[in-house]
């Protein structure tokens, strides 16, 4: 046994020297800790949830880890010099692919989800629930990533963080504009000793306006989408049918 023990922890020794290593690559990759490179990574993963709880550093060894293993397929395969390259290179952009389409979904839910969630907190609020214990109740009966920040967002409040500051993370961890209007207007409320209740009812009826005008623009722009493919696909081949016995007639005749 205790050879087999020692064989165990020079295999987690090892492996944990080579994740060092490939974090230093990374962080040479990323350009130090505060610089935009990795300010903006950090921000992307953090629109993005934070999947797995990756730092940049690790999103970066992720990435370096893909494409070696990609290169290092395509030698074994038989596969040409170019498009060894060309898989590498997609291996290297497919996580940054993931990435924008994590955010981007993970936005659209919380945007549908806004309209609800701010309707429970109005009626929470107004049946005389404060509005953190209003911000509680609407955790126990929604779900989603909204659902999710507003739990964090709550766990930063009961820790002693200001309501103002964890409101601000809020709006920064999500980067919707929706939640950024309504978490402005929560904090002038609470600065100006407006009724919560008031200003949540307010910004539902808004949100639900905006997102109204904004199903109205984009049905404004469905027939300017659809002429491209109705003159480079639907026309030609309609004018085939319709002209093509008429100029084989033509061309027999003359």
């Amino acid at each position: 046994e205790e050879p087999d023990e020692e064989q165990d922890h020079q295999a987690a020794a090892g492996s944990s020297q080579l994740k060092r290593g490939l974090t230093r690559l990374a962080a040479l990759l990323t350009v130090k800790e505060k610089g935009p490179g990795y300010q903006k990574l950090r921000r992307q993963l953090l629109l993005a949830g934070e999947p797995g709880k990756l730092k940049p550093q690790e999103f970066i060894v992720l990435k370096l880890t893909i494409s070696a293993l990609t290169f290092v397929l395509g030698i074994i395969l038989p596969v040409s010099l170019t498009n060894v390259v060309v898989l590498v290179a997609v291996s290297w952009l497919l996580p940054d692919l993931y990435l924008q389409q994590k955010i981007r979904k993970r936005q659209l839910a919380i945007t549908l989800a806004i309209p609800d969630v701010l309707d429970l907190l109005t009626v929470s609020v107004e049946a005389g629930l404060g509005f953190d214990a209003a911000v509680a109740r609407v955790i126990e009966k929604a779900e989603g990533p909204l659902a999710e920040e507003l739990r964090r967002m709550l766990y930063e409040m009961r820790i002693g963080k200001p309501r103002r500051d964890a409101l601000r993370n809020l709006s920064e961890r999500t980067g919707v504009g929706y939640l950024h209007n309504f978490v402005t207007a929560v904090i002038q409320a609470d600065q100006l000793g407006v009724s919560i209740s008031k200003v949540l009812r307010i910004q539902s009826q808004d949100i639900r306006r905006q997102r109204r005008q904004k199903a109205e623009e984009e049905a404004m722009k469905a027939p300017i989408k659809m002429l491209l493919p109705l003159v480079g696909l639907i026309f030609p081949s309609l004018f085939i049918i319709l002209l093509g016995p008429s100029i084989l007639h033509f061309m027999a005749t003359f």
